[in-house]
């Protein structure tokens, strides 16, 4: 009696190549990636800039957001503040990894998060967790107008070693996010009208001038501070659907607003993802 084995093999372009080969990949990978969410507008509040000023800055904001939402389907992410200055303090005291300190800092975005969603509570709003935006945020946003999460990407012990603190903090977490999706478009709003070409707080701030418009290389480029994270300055080279990111000052009433319909209110950075 004899038996013959067989095998079943599946025709795919990538079969016989290496996918650390970027050339052989290209024609496969190099197309525009469906855009899952195109309706959605992603809004990253800053942890320091606006949840750590307390209600002076947090209620109106609040009230904005509530005001618009029956314009928009809002992904609503929060950033960390001081107190993850504190964590990262003490766990450089004890030694600890950067990919210890990069949950910890995660779940003070989180609680700020938890304190937004609760403003936002009688319009149907509520916080999710980074599985449910990952799996779900299409069923909660059919059921709410907006859902609020954090910012921060969940690399955690998977964050990369190079640096003692955390590279891929919320503005990152924000950008990688909504160009994941291919939301509509993605506002950080923070304390600042946008992006100067010098630090406004700096010893020749006096001089310094608002950039309507830049683009990502050129400002990784740039010196000195900057009131966004360098890291997403640097992952926006590689955008594959979001085109551009406007930062607005949210101290500034109806900014926001602006933005979110079209409004060029801030500094806007300019992406590496091609218009179709």
């Amino acid at each position: 009696m004899s038996q013959t084995n067989s095998i079943k093999h599946i025709a795919s372009p990538l079969a016989s190549q290496t996918l650390l080969d970027g050339d052989l990949v290209r024609p496969v990978a190099g197309v525009r990636p469906i855009r899952l969410l195109p309706w959605l507008q992603v809004v990253k509040i800053g942890g320091r800039s606006i949840m750590d000023r307390g209600a002076e800055a947090i209620l109106p904001v609040v009230a904005e957001l509530r005001k618009i939402l029956p314009e928009h389907r809002l992904l609503i992410l929060t950033g960390a503040g001081i107190r993850a200055r504190h964590l990262y303090g003490v766990g450089l005291d004890l030694g600890l990894p950067v990919g210890s300190l990069a949950p910890l800092a995660a779940s003070e975005a989180g609680q700020n998060g938890h304190i937004l969603a609760s403003l936002l509570a009688p319009e149907g709003v509520s916080y999710v967790e980074h599985p449910t935006i990952a799996n779900q945020l299409a069923i909660h946003l059919s059921a709410a107008r907006a859902v609020v999460g954090s910012a921060f990407p969940p690399y955690h012990h998977h964050e990369f070693p190079h640096s003692r603190l955390p590279t891929h903090r919320a503005d990152t977490g924000a950008f990688l996010l909504a160009d994941a999706l291919g939301a509509a478009g993605l506002t950080i709003v923070e304390d600042v009208d946008g992006i100067y070409d010098r630090d406004p707080n700096g010893a020749d701030g006096a001089g310094a001038t608002l950039l309507n418009e830049v683009d990502c290389a050129d400002l990784a480029q740039a010196e000195g501070p900057l009131p966004v994270d360098r890291a997403m300055v640097e992952v926006m080279a590689n955008a594959r659907n979001l085109e551009r990111v406007q930062v607005v000052n949210g101290l500034v009433p109806g900014r926001l607003t602006a933005a979110l319909r079209g409004e060029h209110v801030g500094t806007i950075i300019r992406s590496g993802a091609k218009p179709l």
